[in-house]
């Protein structure tokens, strides 16, 4: 990566600073007894970032009008402790919402039941950055209620980790969140994979961006 792309010596201290409140808000998270509790917290330090940090997806006059972001109330059925089975690895290239490619590794799946039903997620490792898991995933609201290009429940690499009880993950879906794409078309963000297309409607977790207007 060149000095152009990385950006100016101020942009990175932004990012920075952007990524260690969110790896602290993610901490608070995994620490907090209280899931319900945790999921206040974790949305009123997201609407702080995003209303008003330099590293936000919304340029300065969507910040300036900006009053929250919009969720599903928190429903306990959607955090899910899932079995993981590790999986033959497999190097892949997903899509990127700017037509570019995102190199990454499946190294397992995460197995659990949501709403009586049995599912799957690959769970990835990224190529880029510093490595990390990467949960990305779609479902029945996706296109309508929810952004269409999917929504996050995990980026360790950027600090966005639920955690583990024992030797399960946690997946909880009232957590699950937009790229930064859904709010930036000019930001580049890996897409689900079609693997992670859940076949239910999923009401937890961040809802589409409202339109501006």
């Amino acid at each position: 990566m060149n000095a152009a792309r990385l950006g100016t010596s101020q942009e990175l201290l932004t990012l920075l600073d952007w990524r260690r409140r969110i790896a602290e808000l993610y901490r608070l998270v995994r620490e907090d007894e209280d899931p319900v509790h945790a999921w206040h917290v974790w949305r009123d330090v997201r609407d702080e970032l995003i209303g008003g940090h330099p590293q936000s997806p919304l340029d300065s006059i969507a910040r300036a009008s900006f009053v929250g972001l919009q969720y599903f109330e928190y429903g306990p059925e959607a955090r899910v402790l899932a079995e993981v089975r590790e999986v033959a690895s497999d190097v892949r290239e997903l899509p990127v919402s700017r037509g570019d490619r995102f190199r990454l590794t499946r190294f397992a799946v995460a197995e659990f039941e949501l709403h009586g039903e049995a599912m799957t997620l690959e769970l990835d490792w990224l190529e880029e950055y510093s490595g990390g898991v990467f949960v990305s995933f779609t479902d029945e609201t996706s296109g309508s209620e929810t952004y269409g290009a999917g929504r996050y429940l995990l980026d360790t690499a950027k600090g966005a980790d639920l955690g583990q009880v024992g030797d399960k993950l946690v997946l909880d879906f009232n957590f699950a969140y937009n790229a930064s794409c859904a709010y930036d078309p000019r930001r580049a963000c890996p897409l689900a994979p079609l693997e992670n297309r859940l076949p239910l409607a999923i009401r937890a977790g961040e809802m589409a961006p409202a339109s501006p207007g």
